[in-house]
């Protein structure tokens, strides 16, 4: 099965024109990631200490790798932790394990009981 193929598309990068491949269905996501970039590299810019356009372009993209990052463990930390809640609501606690005294006491008897009556054919338990 033939893949769709890649269609290009012009953007603009402050100012700059690029000819991007994209995949199809992509061009919204493409031009989404495209508008970060201009947007990183611009603020950048127009704090006036970086000059030049390539260190603009490293800094732009460490600071967006970093805010990905920082989305990406916030979002582990919520998973982790939702995990961890649906275990402890699932988990059914020690003392609910535990039968009560009384009732472990009608066990034995009913189960002493079973034994008599069973006698020579075996023991229930």
């Amino acid at each position: 099965m033939n893949k769709p193929a890649a269609k290009q598309i012009e953007v603009q990068i402050m100012g700059q024109s690029y000819l991007l491949a994209c995949p199809a269905g992509g061009e919204s996501a493409l031009i989404d990631a495209v508008e970060r970039v201009d947007t990183a590299m611009c603020r950048i810019r127009d704090a006036g200490k970086v000059k030049a356009r390539d260190r603009i372009a490293v800094l732009a993209s460490l600071n967006l790798a970093f805010e990905l990052s920082q989305k990406e463990s916030e979002g582990l930390q919520a998973h982790a932790s939702a995990k961890e809640a649906l275990n402890a609501a699932e988990a059914p606690s020690v003392q609910s394990n535990l039968p009560d005294p009384a009732a472990q006491a009608r066990i034995d008897d009913l189960i002493r009981r079973l034994d008599e009556s069973l006698g020579s054919d075996g023991q229930l338990l």
